[in-house]
Formats: C-alpha cells, sequence, structure tokens
C-alpha cells in the first residue's frame, strides 16, 4: 500500500511543479540561476537514480555486474564511443559478468 501513496505523491507533485512552472512570471524564468538550475536539474535527477538502481539493494548497497557495466559504459565515453556503443559494450560486459557468476 506504500507503494501506492508513494505513486499518488509523486503525481500530485509533479502535476503541481508543472503548474507552478505555468504560473510563474516570466521575470523569474528568466533570472540565470533559474536557468541553471533547469538545465542541471534533469541531469542531476538522471545520474541519482542510476545509481541508485546500479547500487542499491534495498537498504544496502551492492557491487554486481549491473555496476561492471556502468564502469564499462563509463570507459567506453571517455573514449568518445557512440552512444549505441556504450551501451552496446555496457550489455556486453554485463552479461558477462553474470554468465561468469558475478
Amino acid at each position: 500500500m506504500h507503494t501506492w501513496i508513494a505513486i499518488g505523491v509523486t503525481a500530485v507533485g509533479c502535476y503541481l511543479v508543472k503548474y507552478l512552472g505555468l504560473a510563474a512570471p516570466a521575470g523569474i524564468l528568466e533570472r540565470p540561476l533559474v536557468k541553471r538550475l533547469a538545465a542541471l536539474l534533469p541531469v542531476a535527477l538522471l545520474a541519482a537514480l542510476t545509481a541508485q538502481q546500479t547500487f542499491g539493494e534495498g537498504q544496502g548497497l551492492m557491487l554486481d555486474a549491473r555496476a561492471a557495466g556502468v564502469a564499462a559504459a563509463a570507459v567506453a565515453l571517455v573514449l568518445r564511443a557512440p552512444f549505441l556503443l556504450v551501451v552496446a559494450v555496457a550489455v556486453a560486459v554485463a552479461a558477462g559478468v553474470r554468465a561468469l557468476g558475478g
């Protein structure tokens, strides 16, 4: 039941944030700090979600094949590989680690 409450609260929160964005005066939205936060917030949220899904296991941390896949993707990104290749490398490494029993 707690999951449905969290989903409902999140849905209402998202709606209110959208409404506040539409109701806010244009002068506020044109401020440099607001523009910078609007540009960086989705990146921070995606990074947090990725970290939680990769390393989270219940209430603790877990290092498994997902972590190896993310590490391989990071190396591919540093080497400036195309996005699809980055994803393919991450999948291949994670599958390889799982196949080896990790």
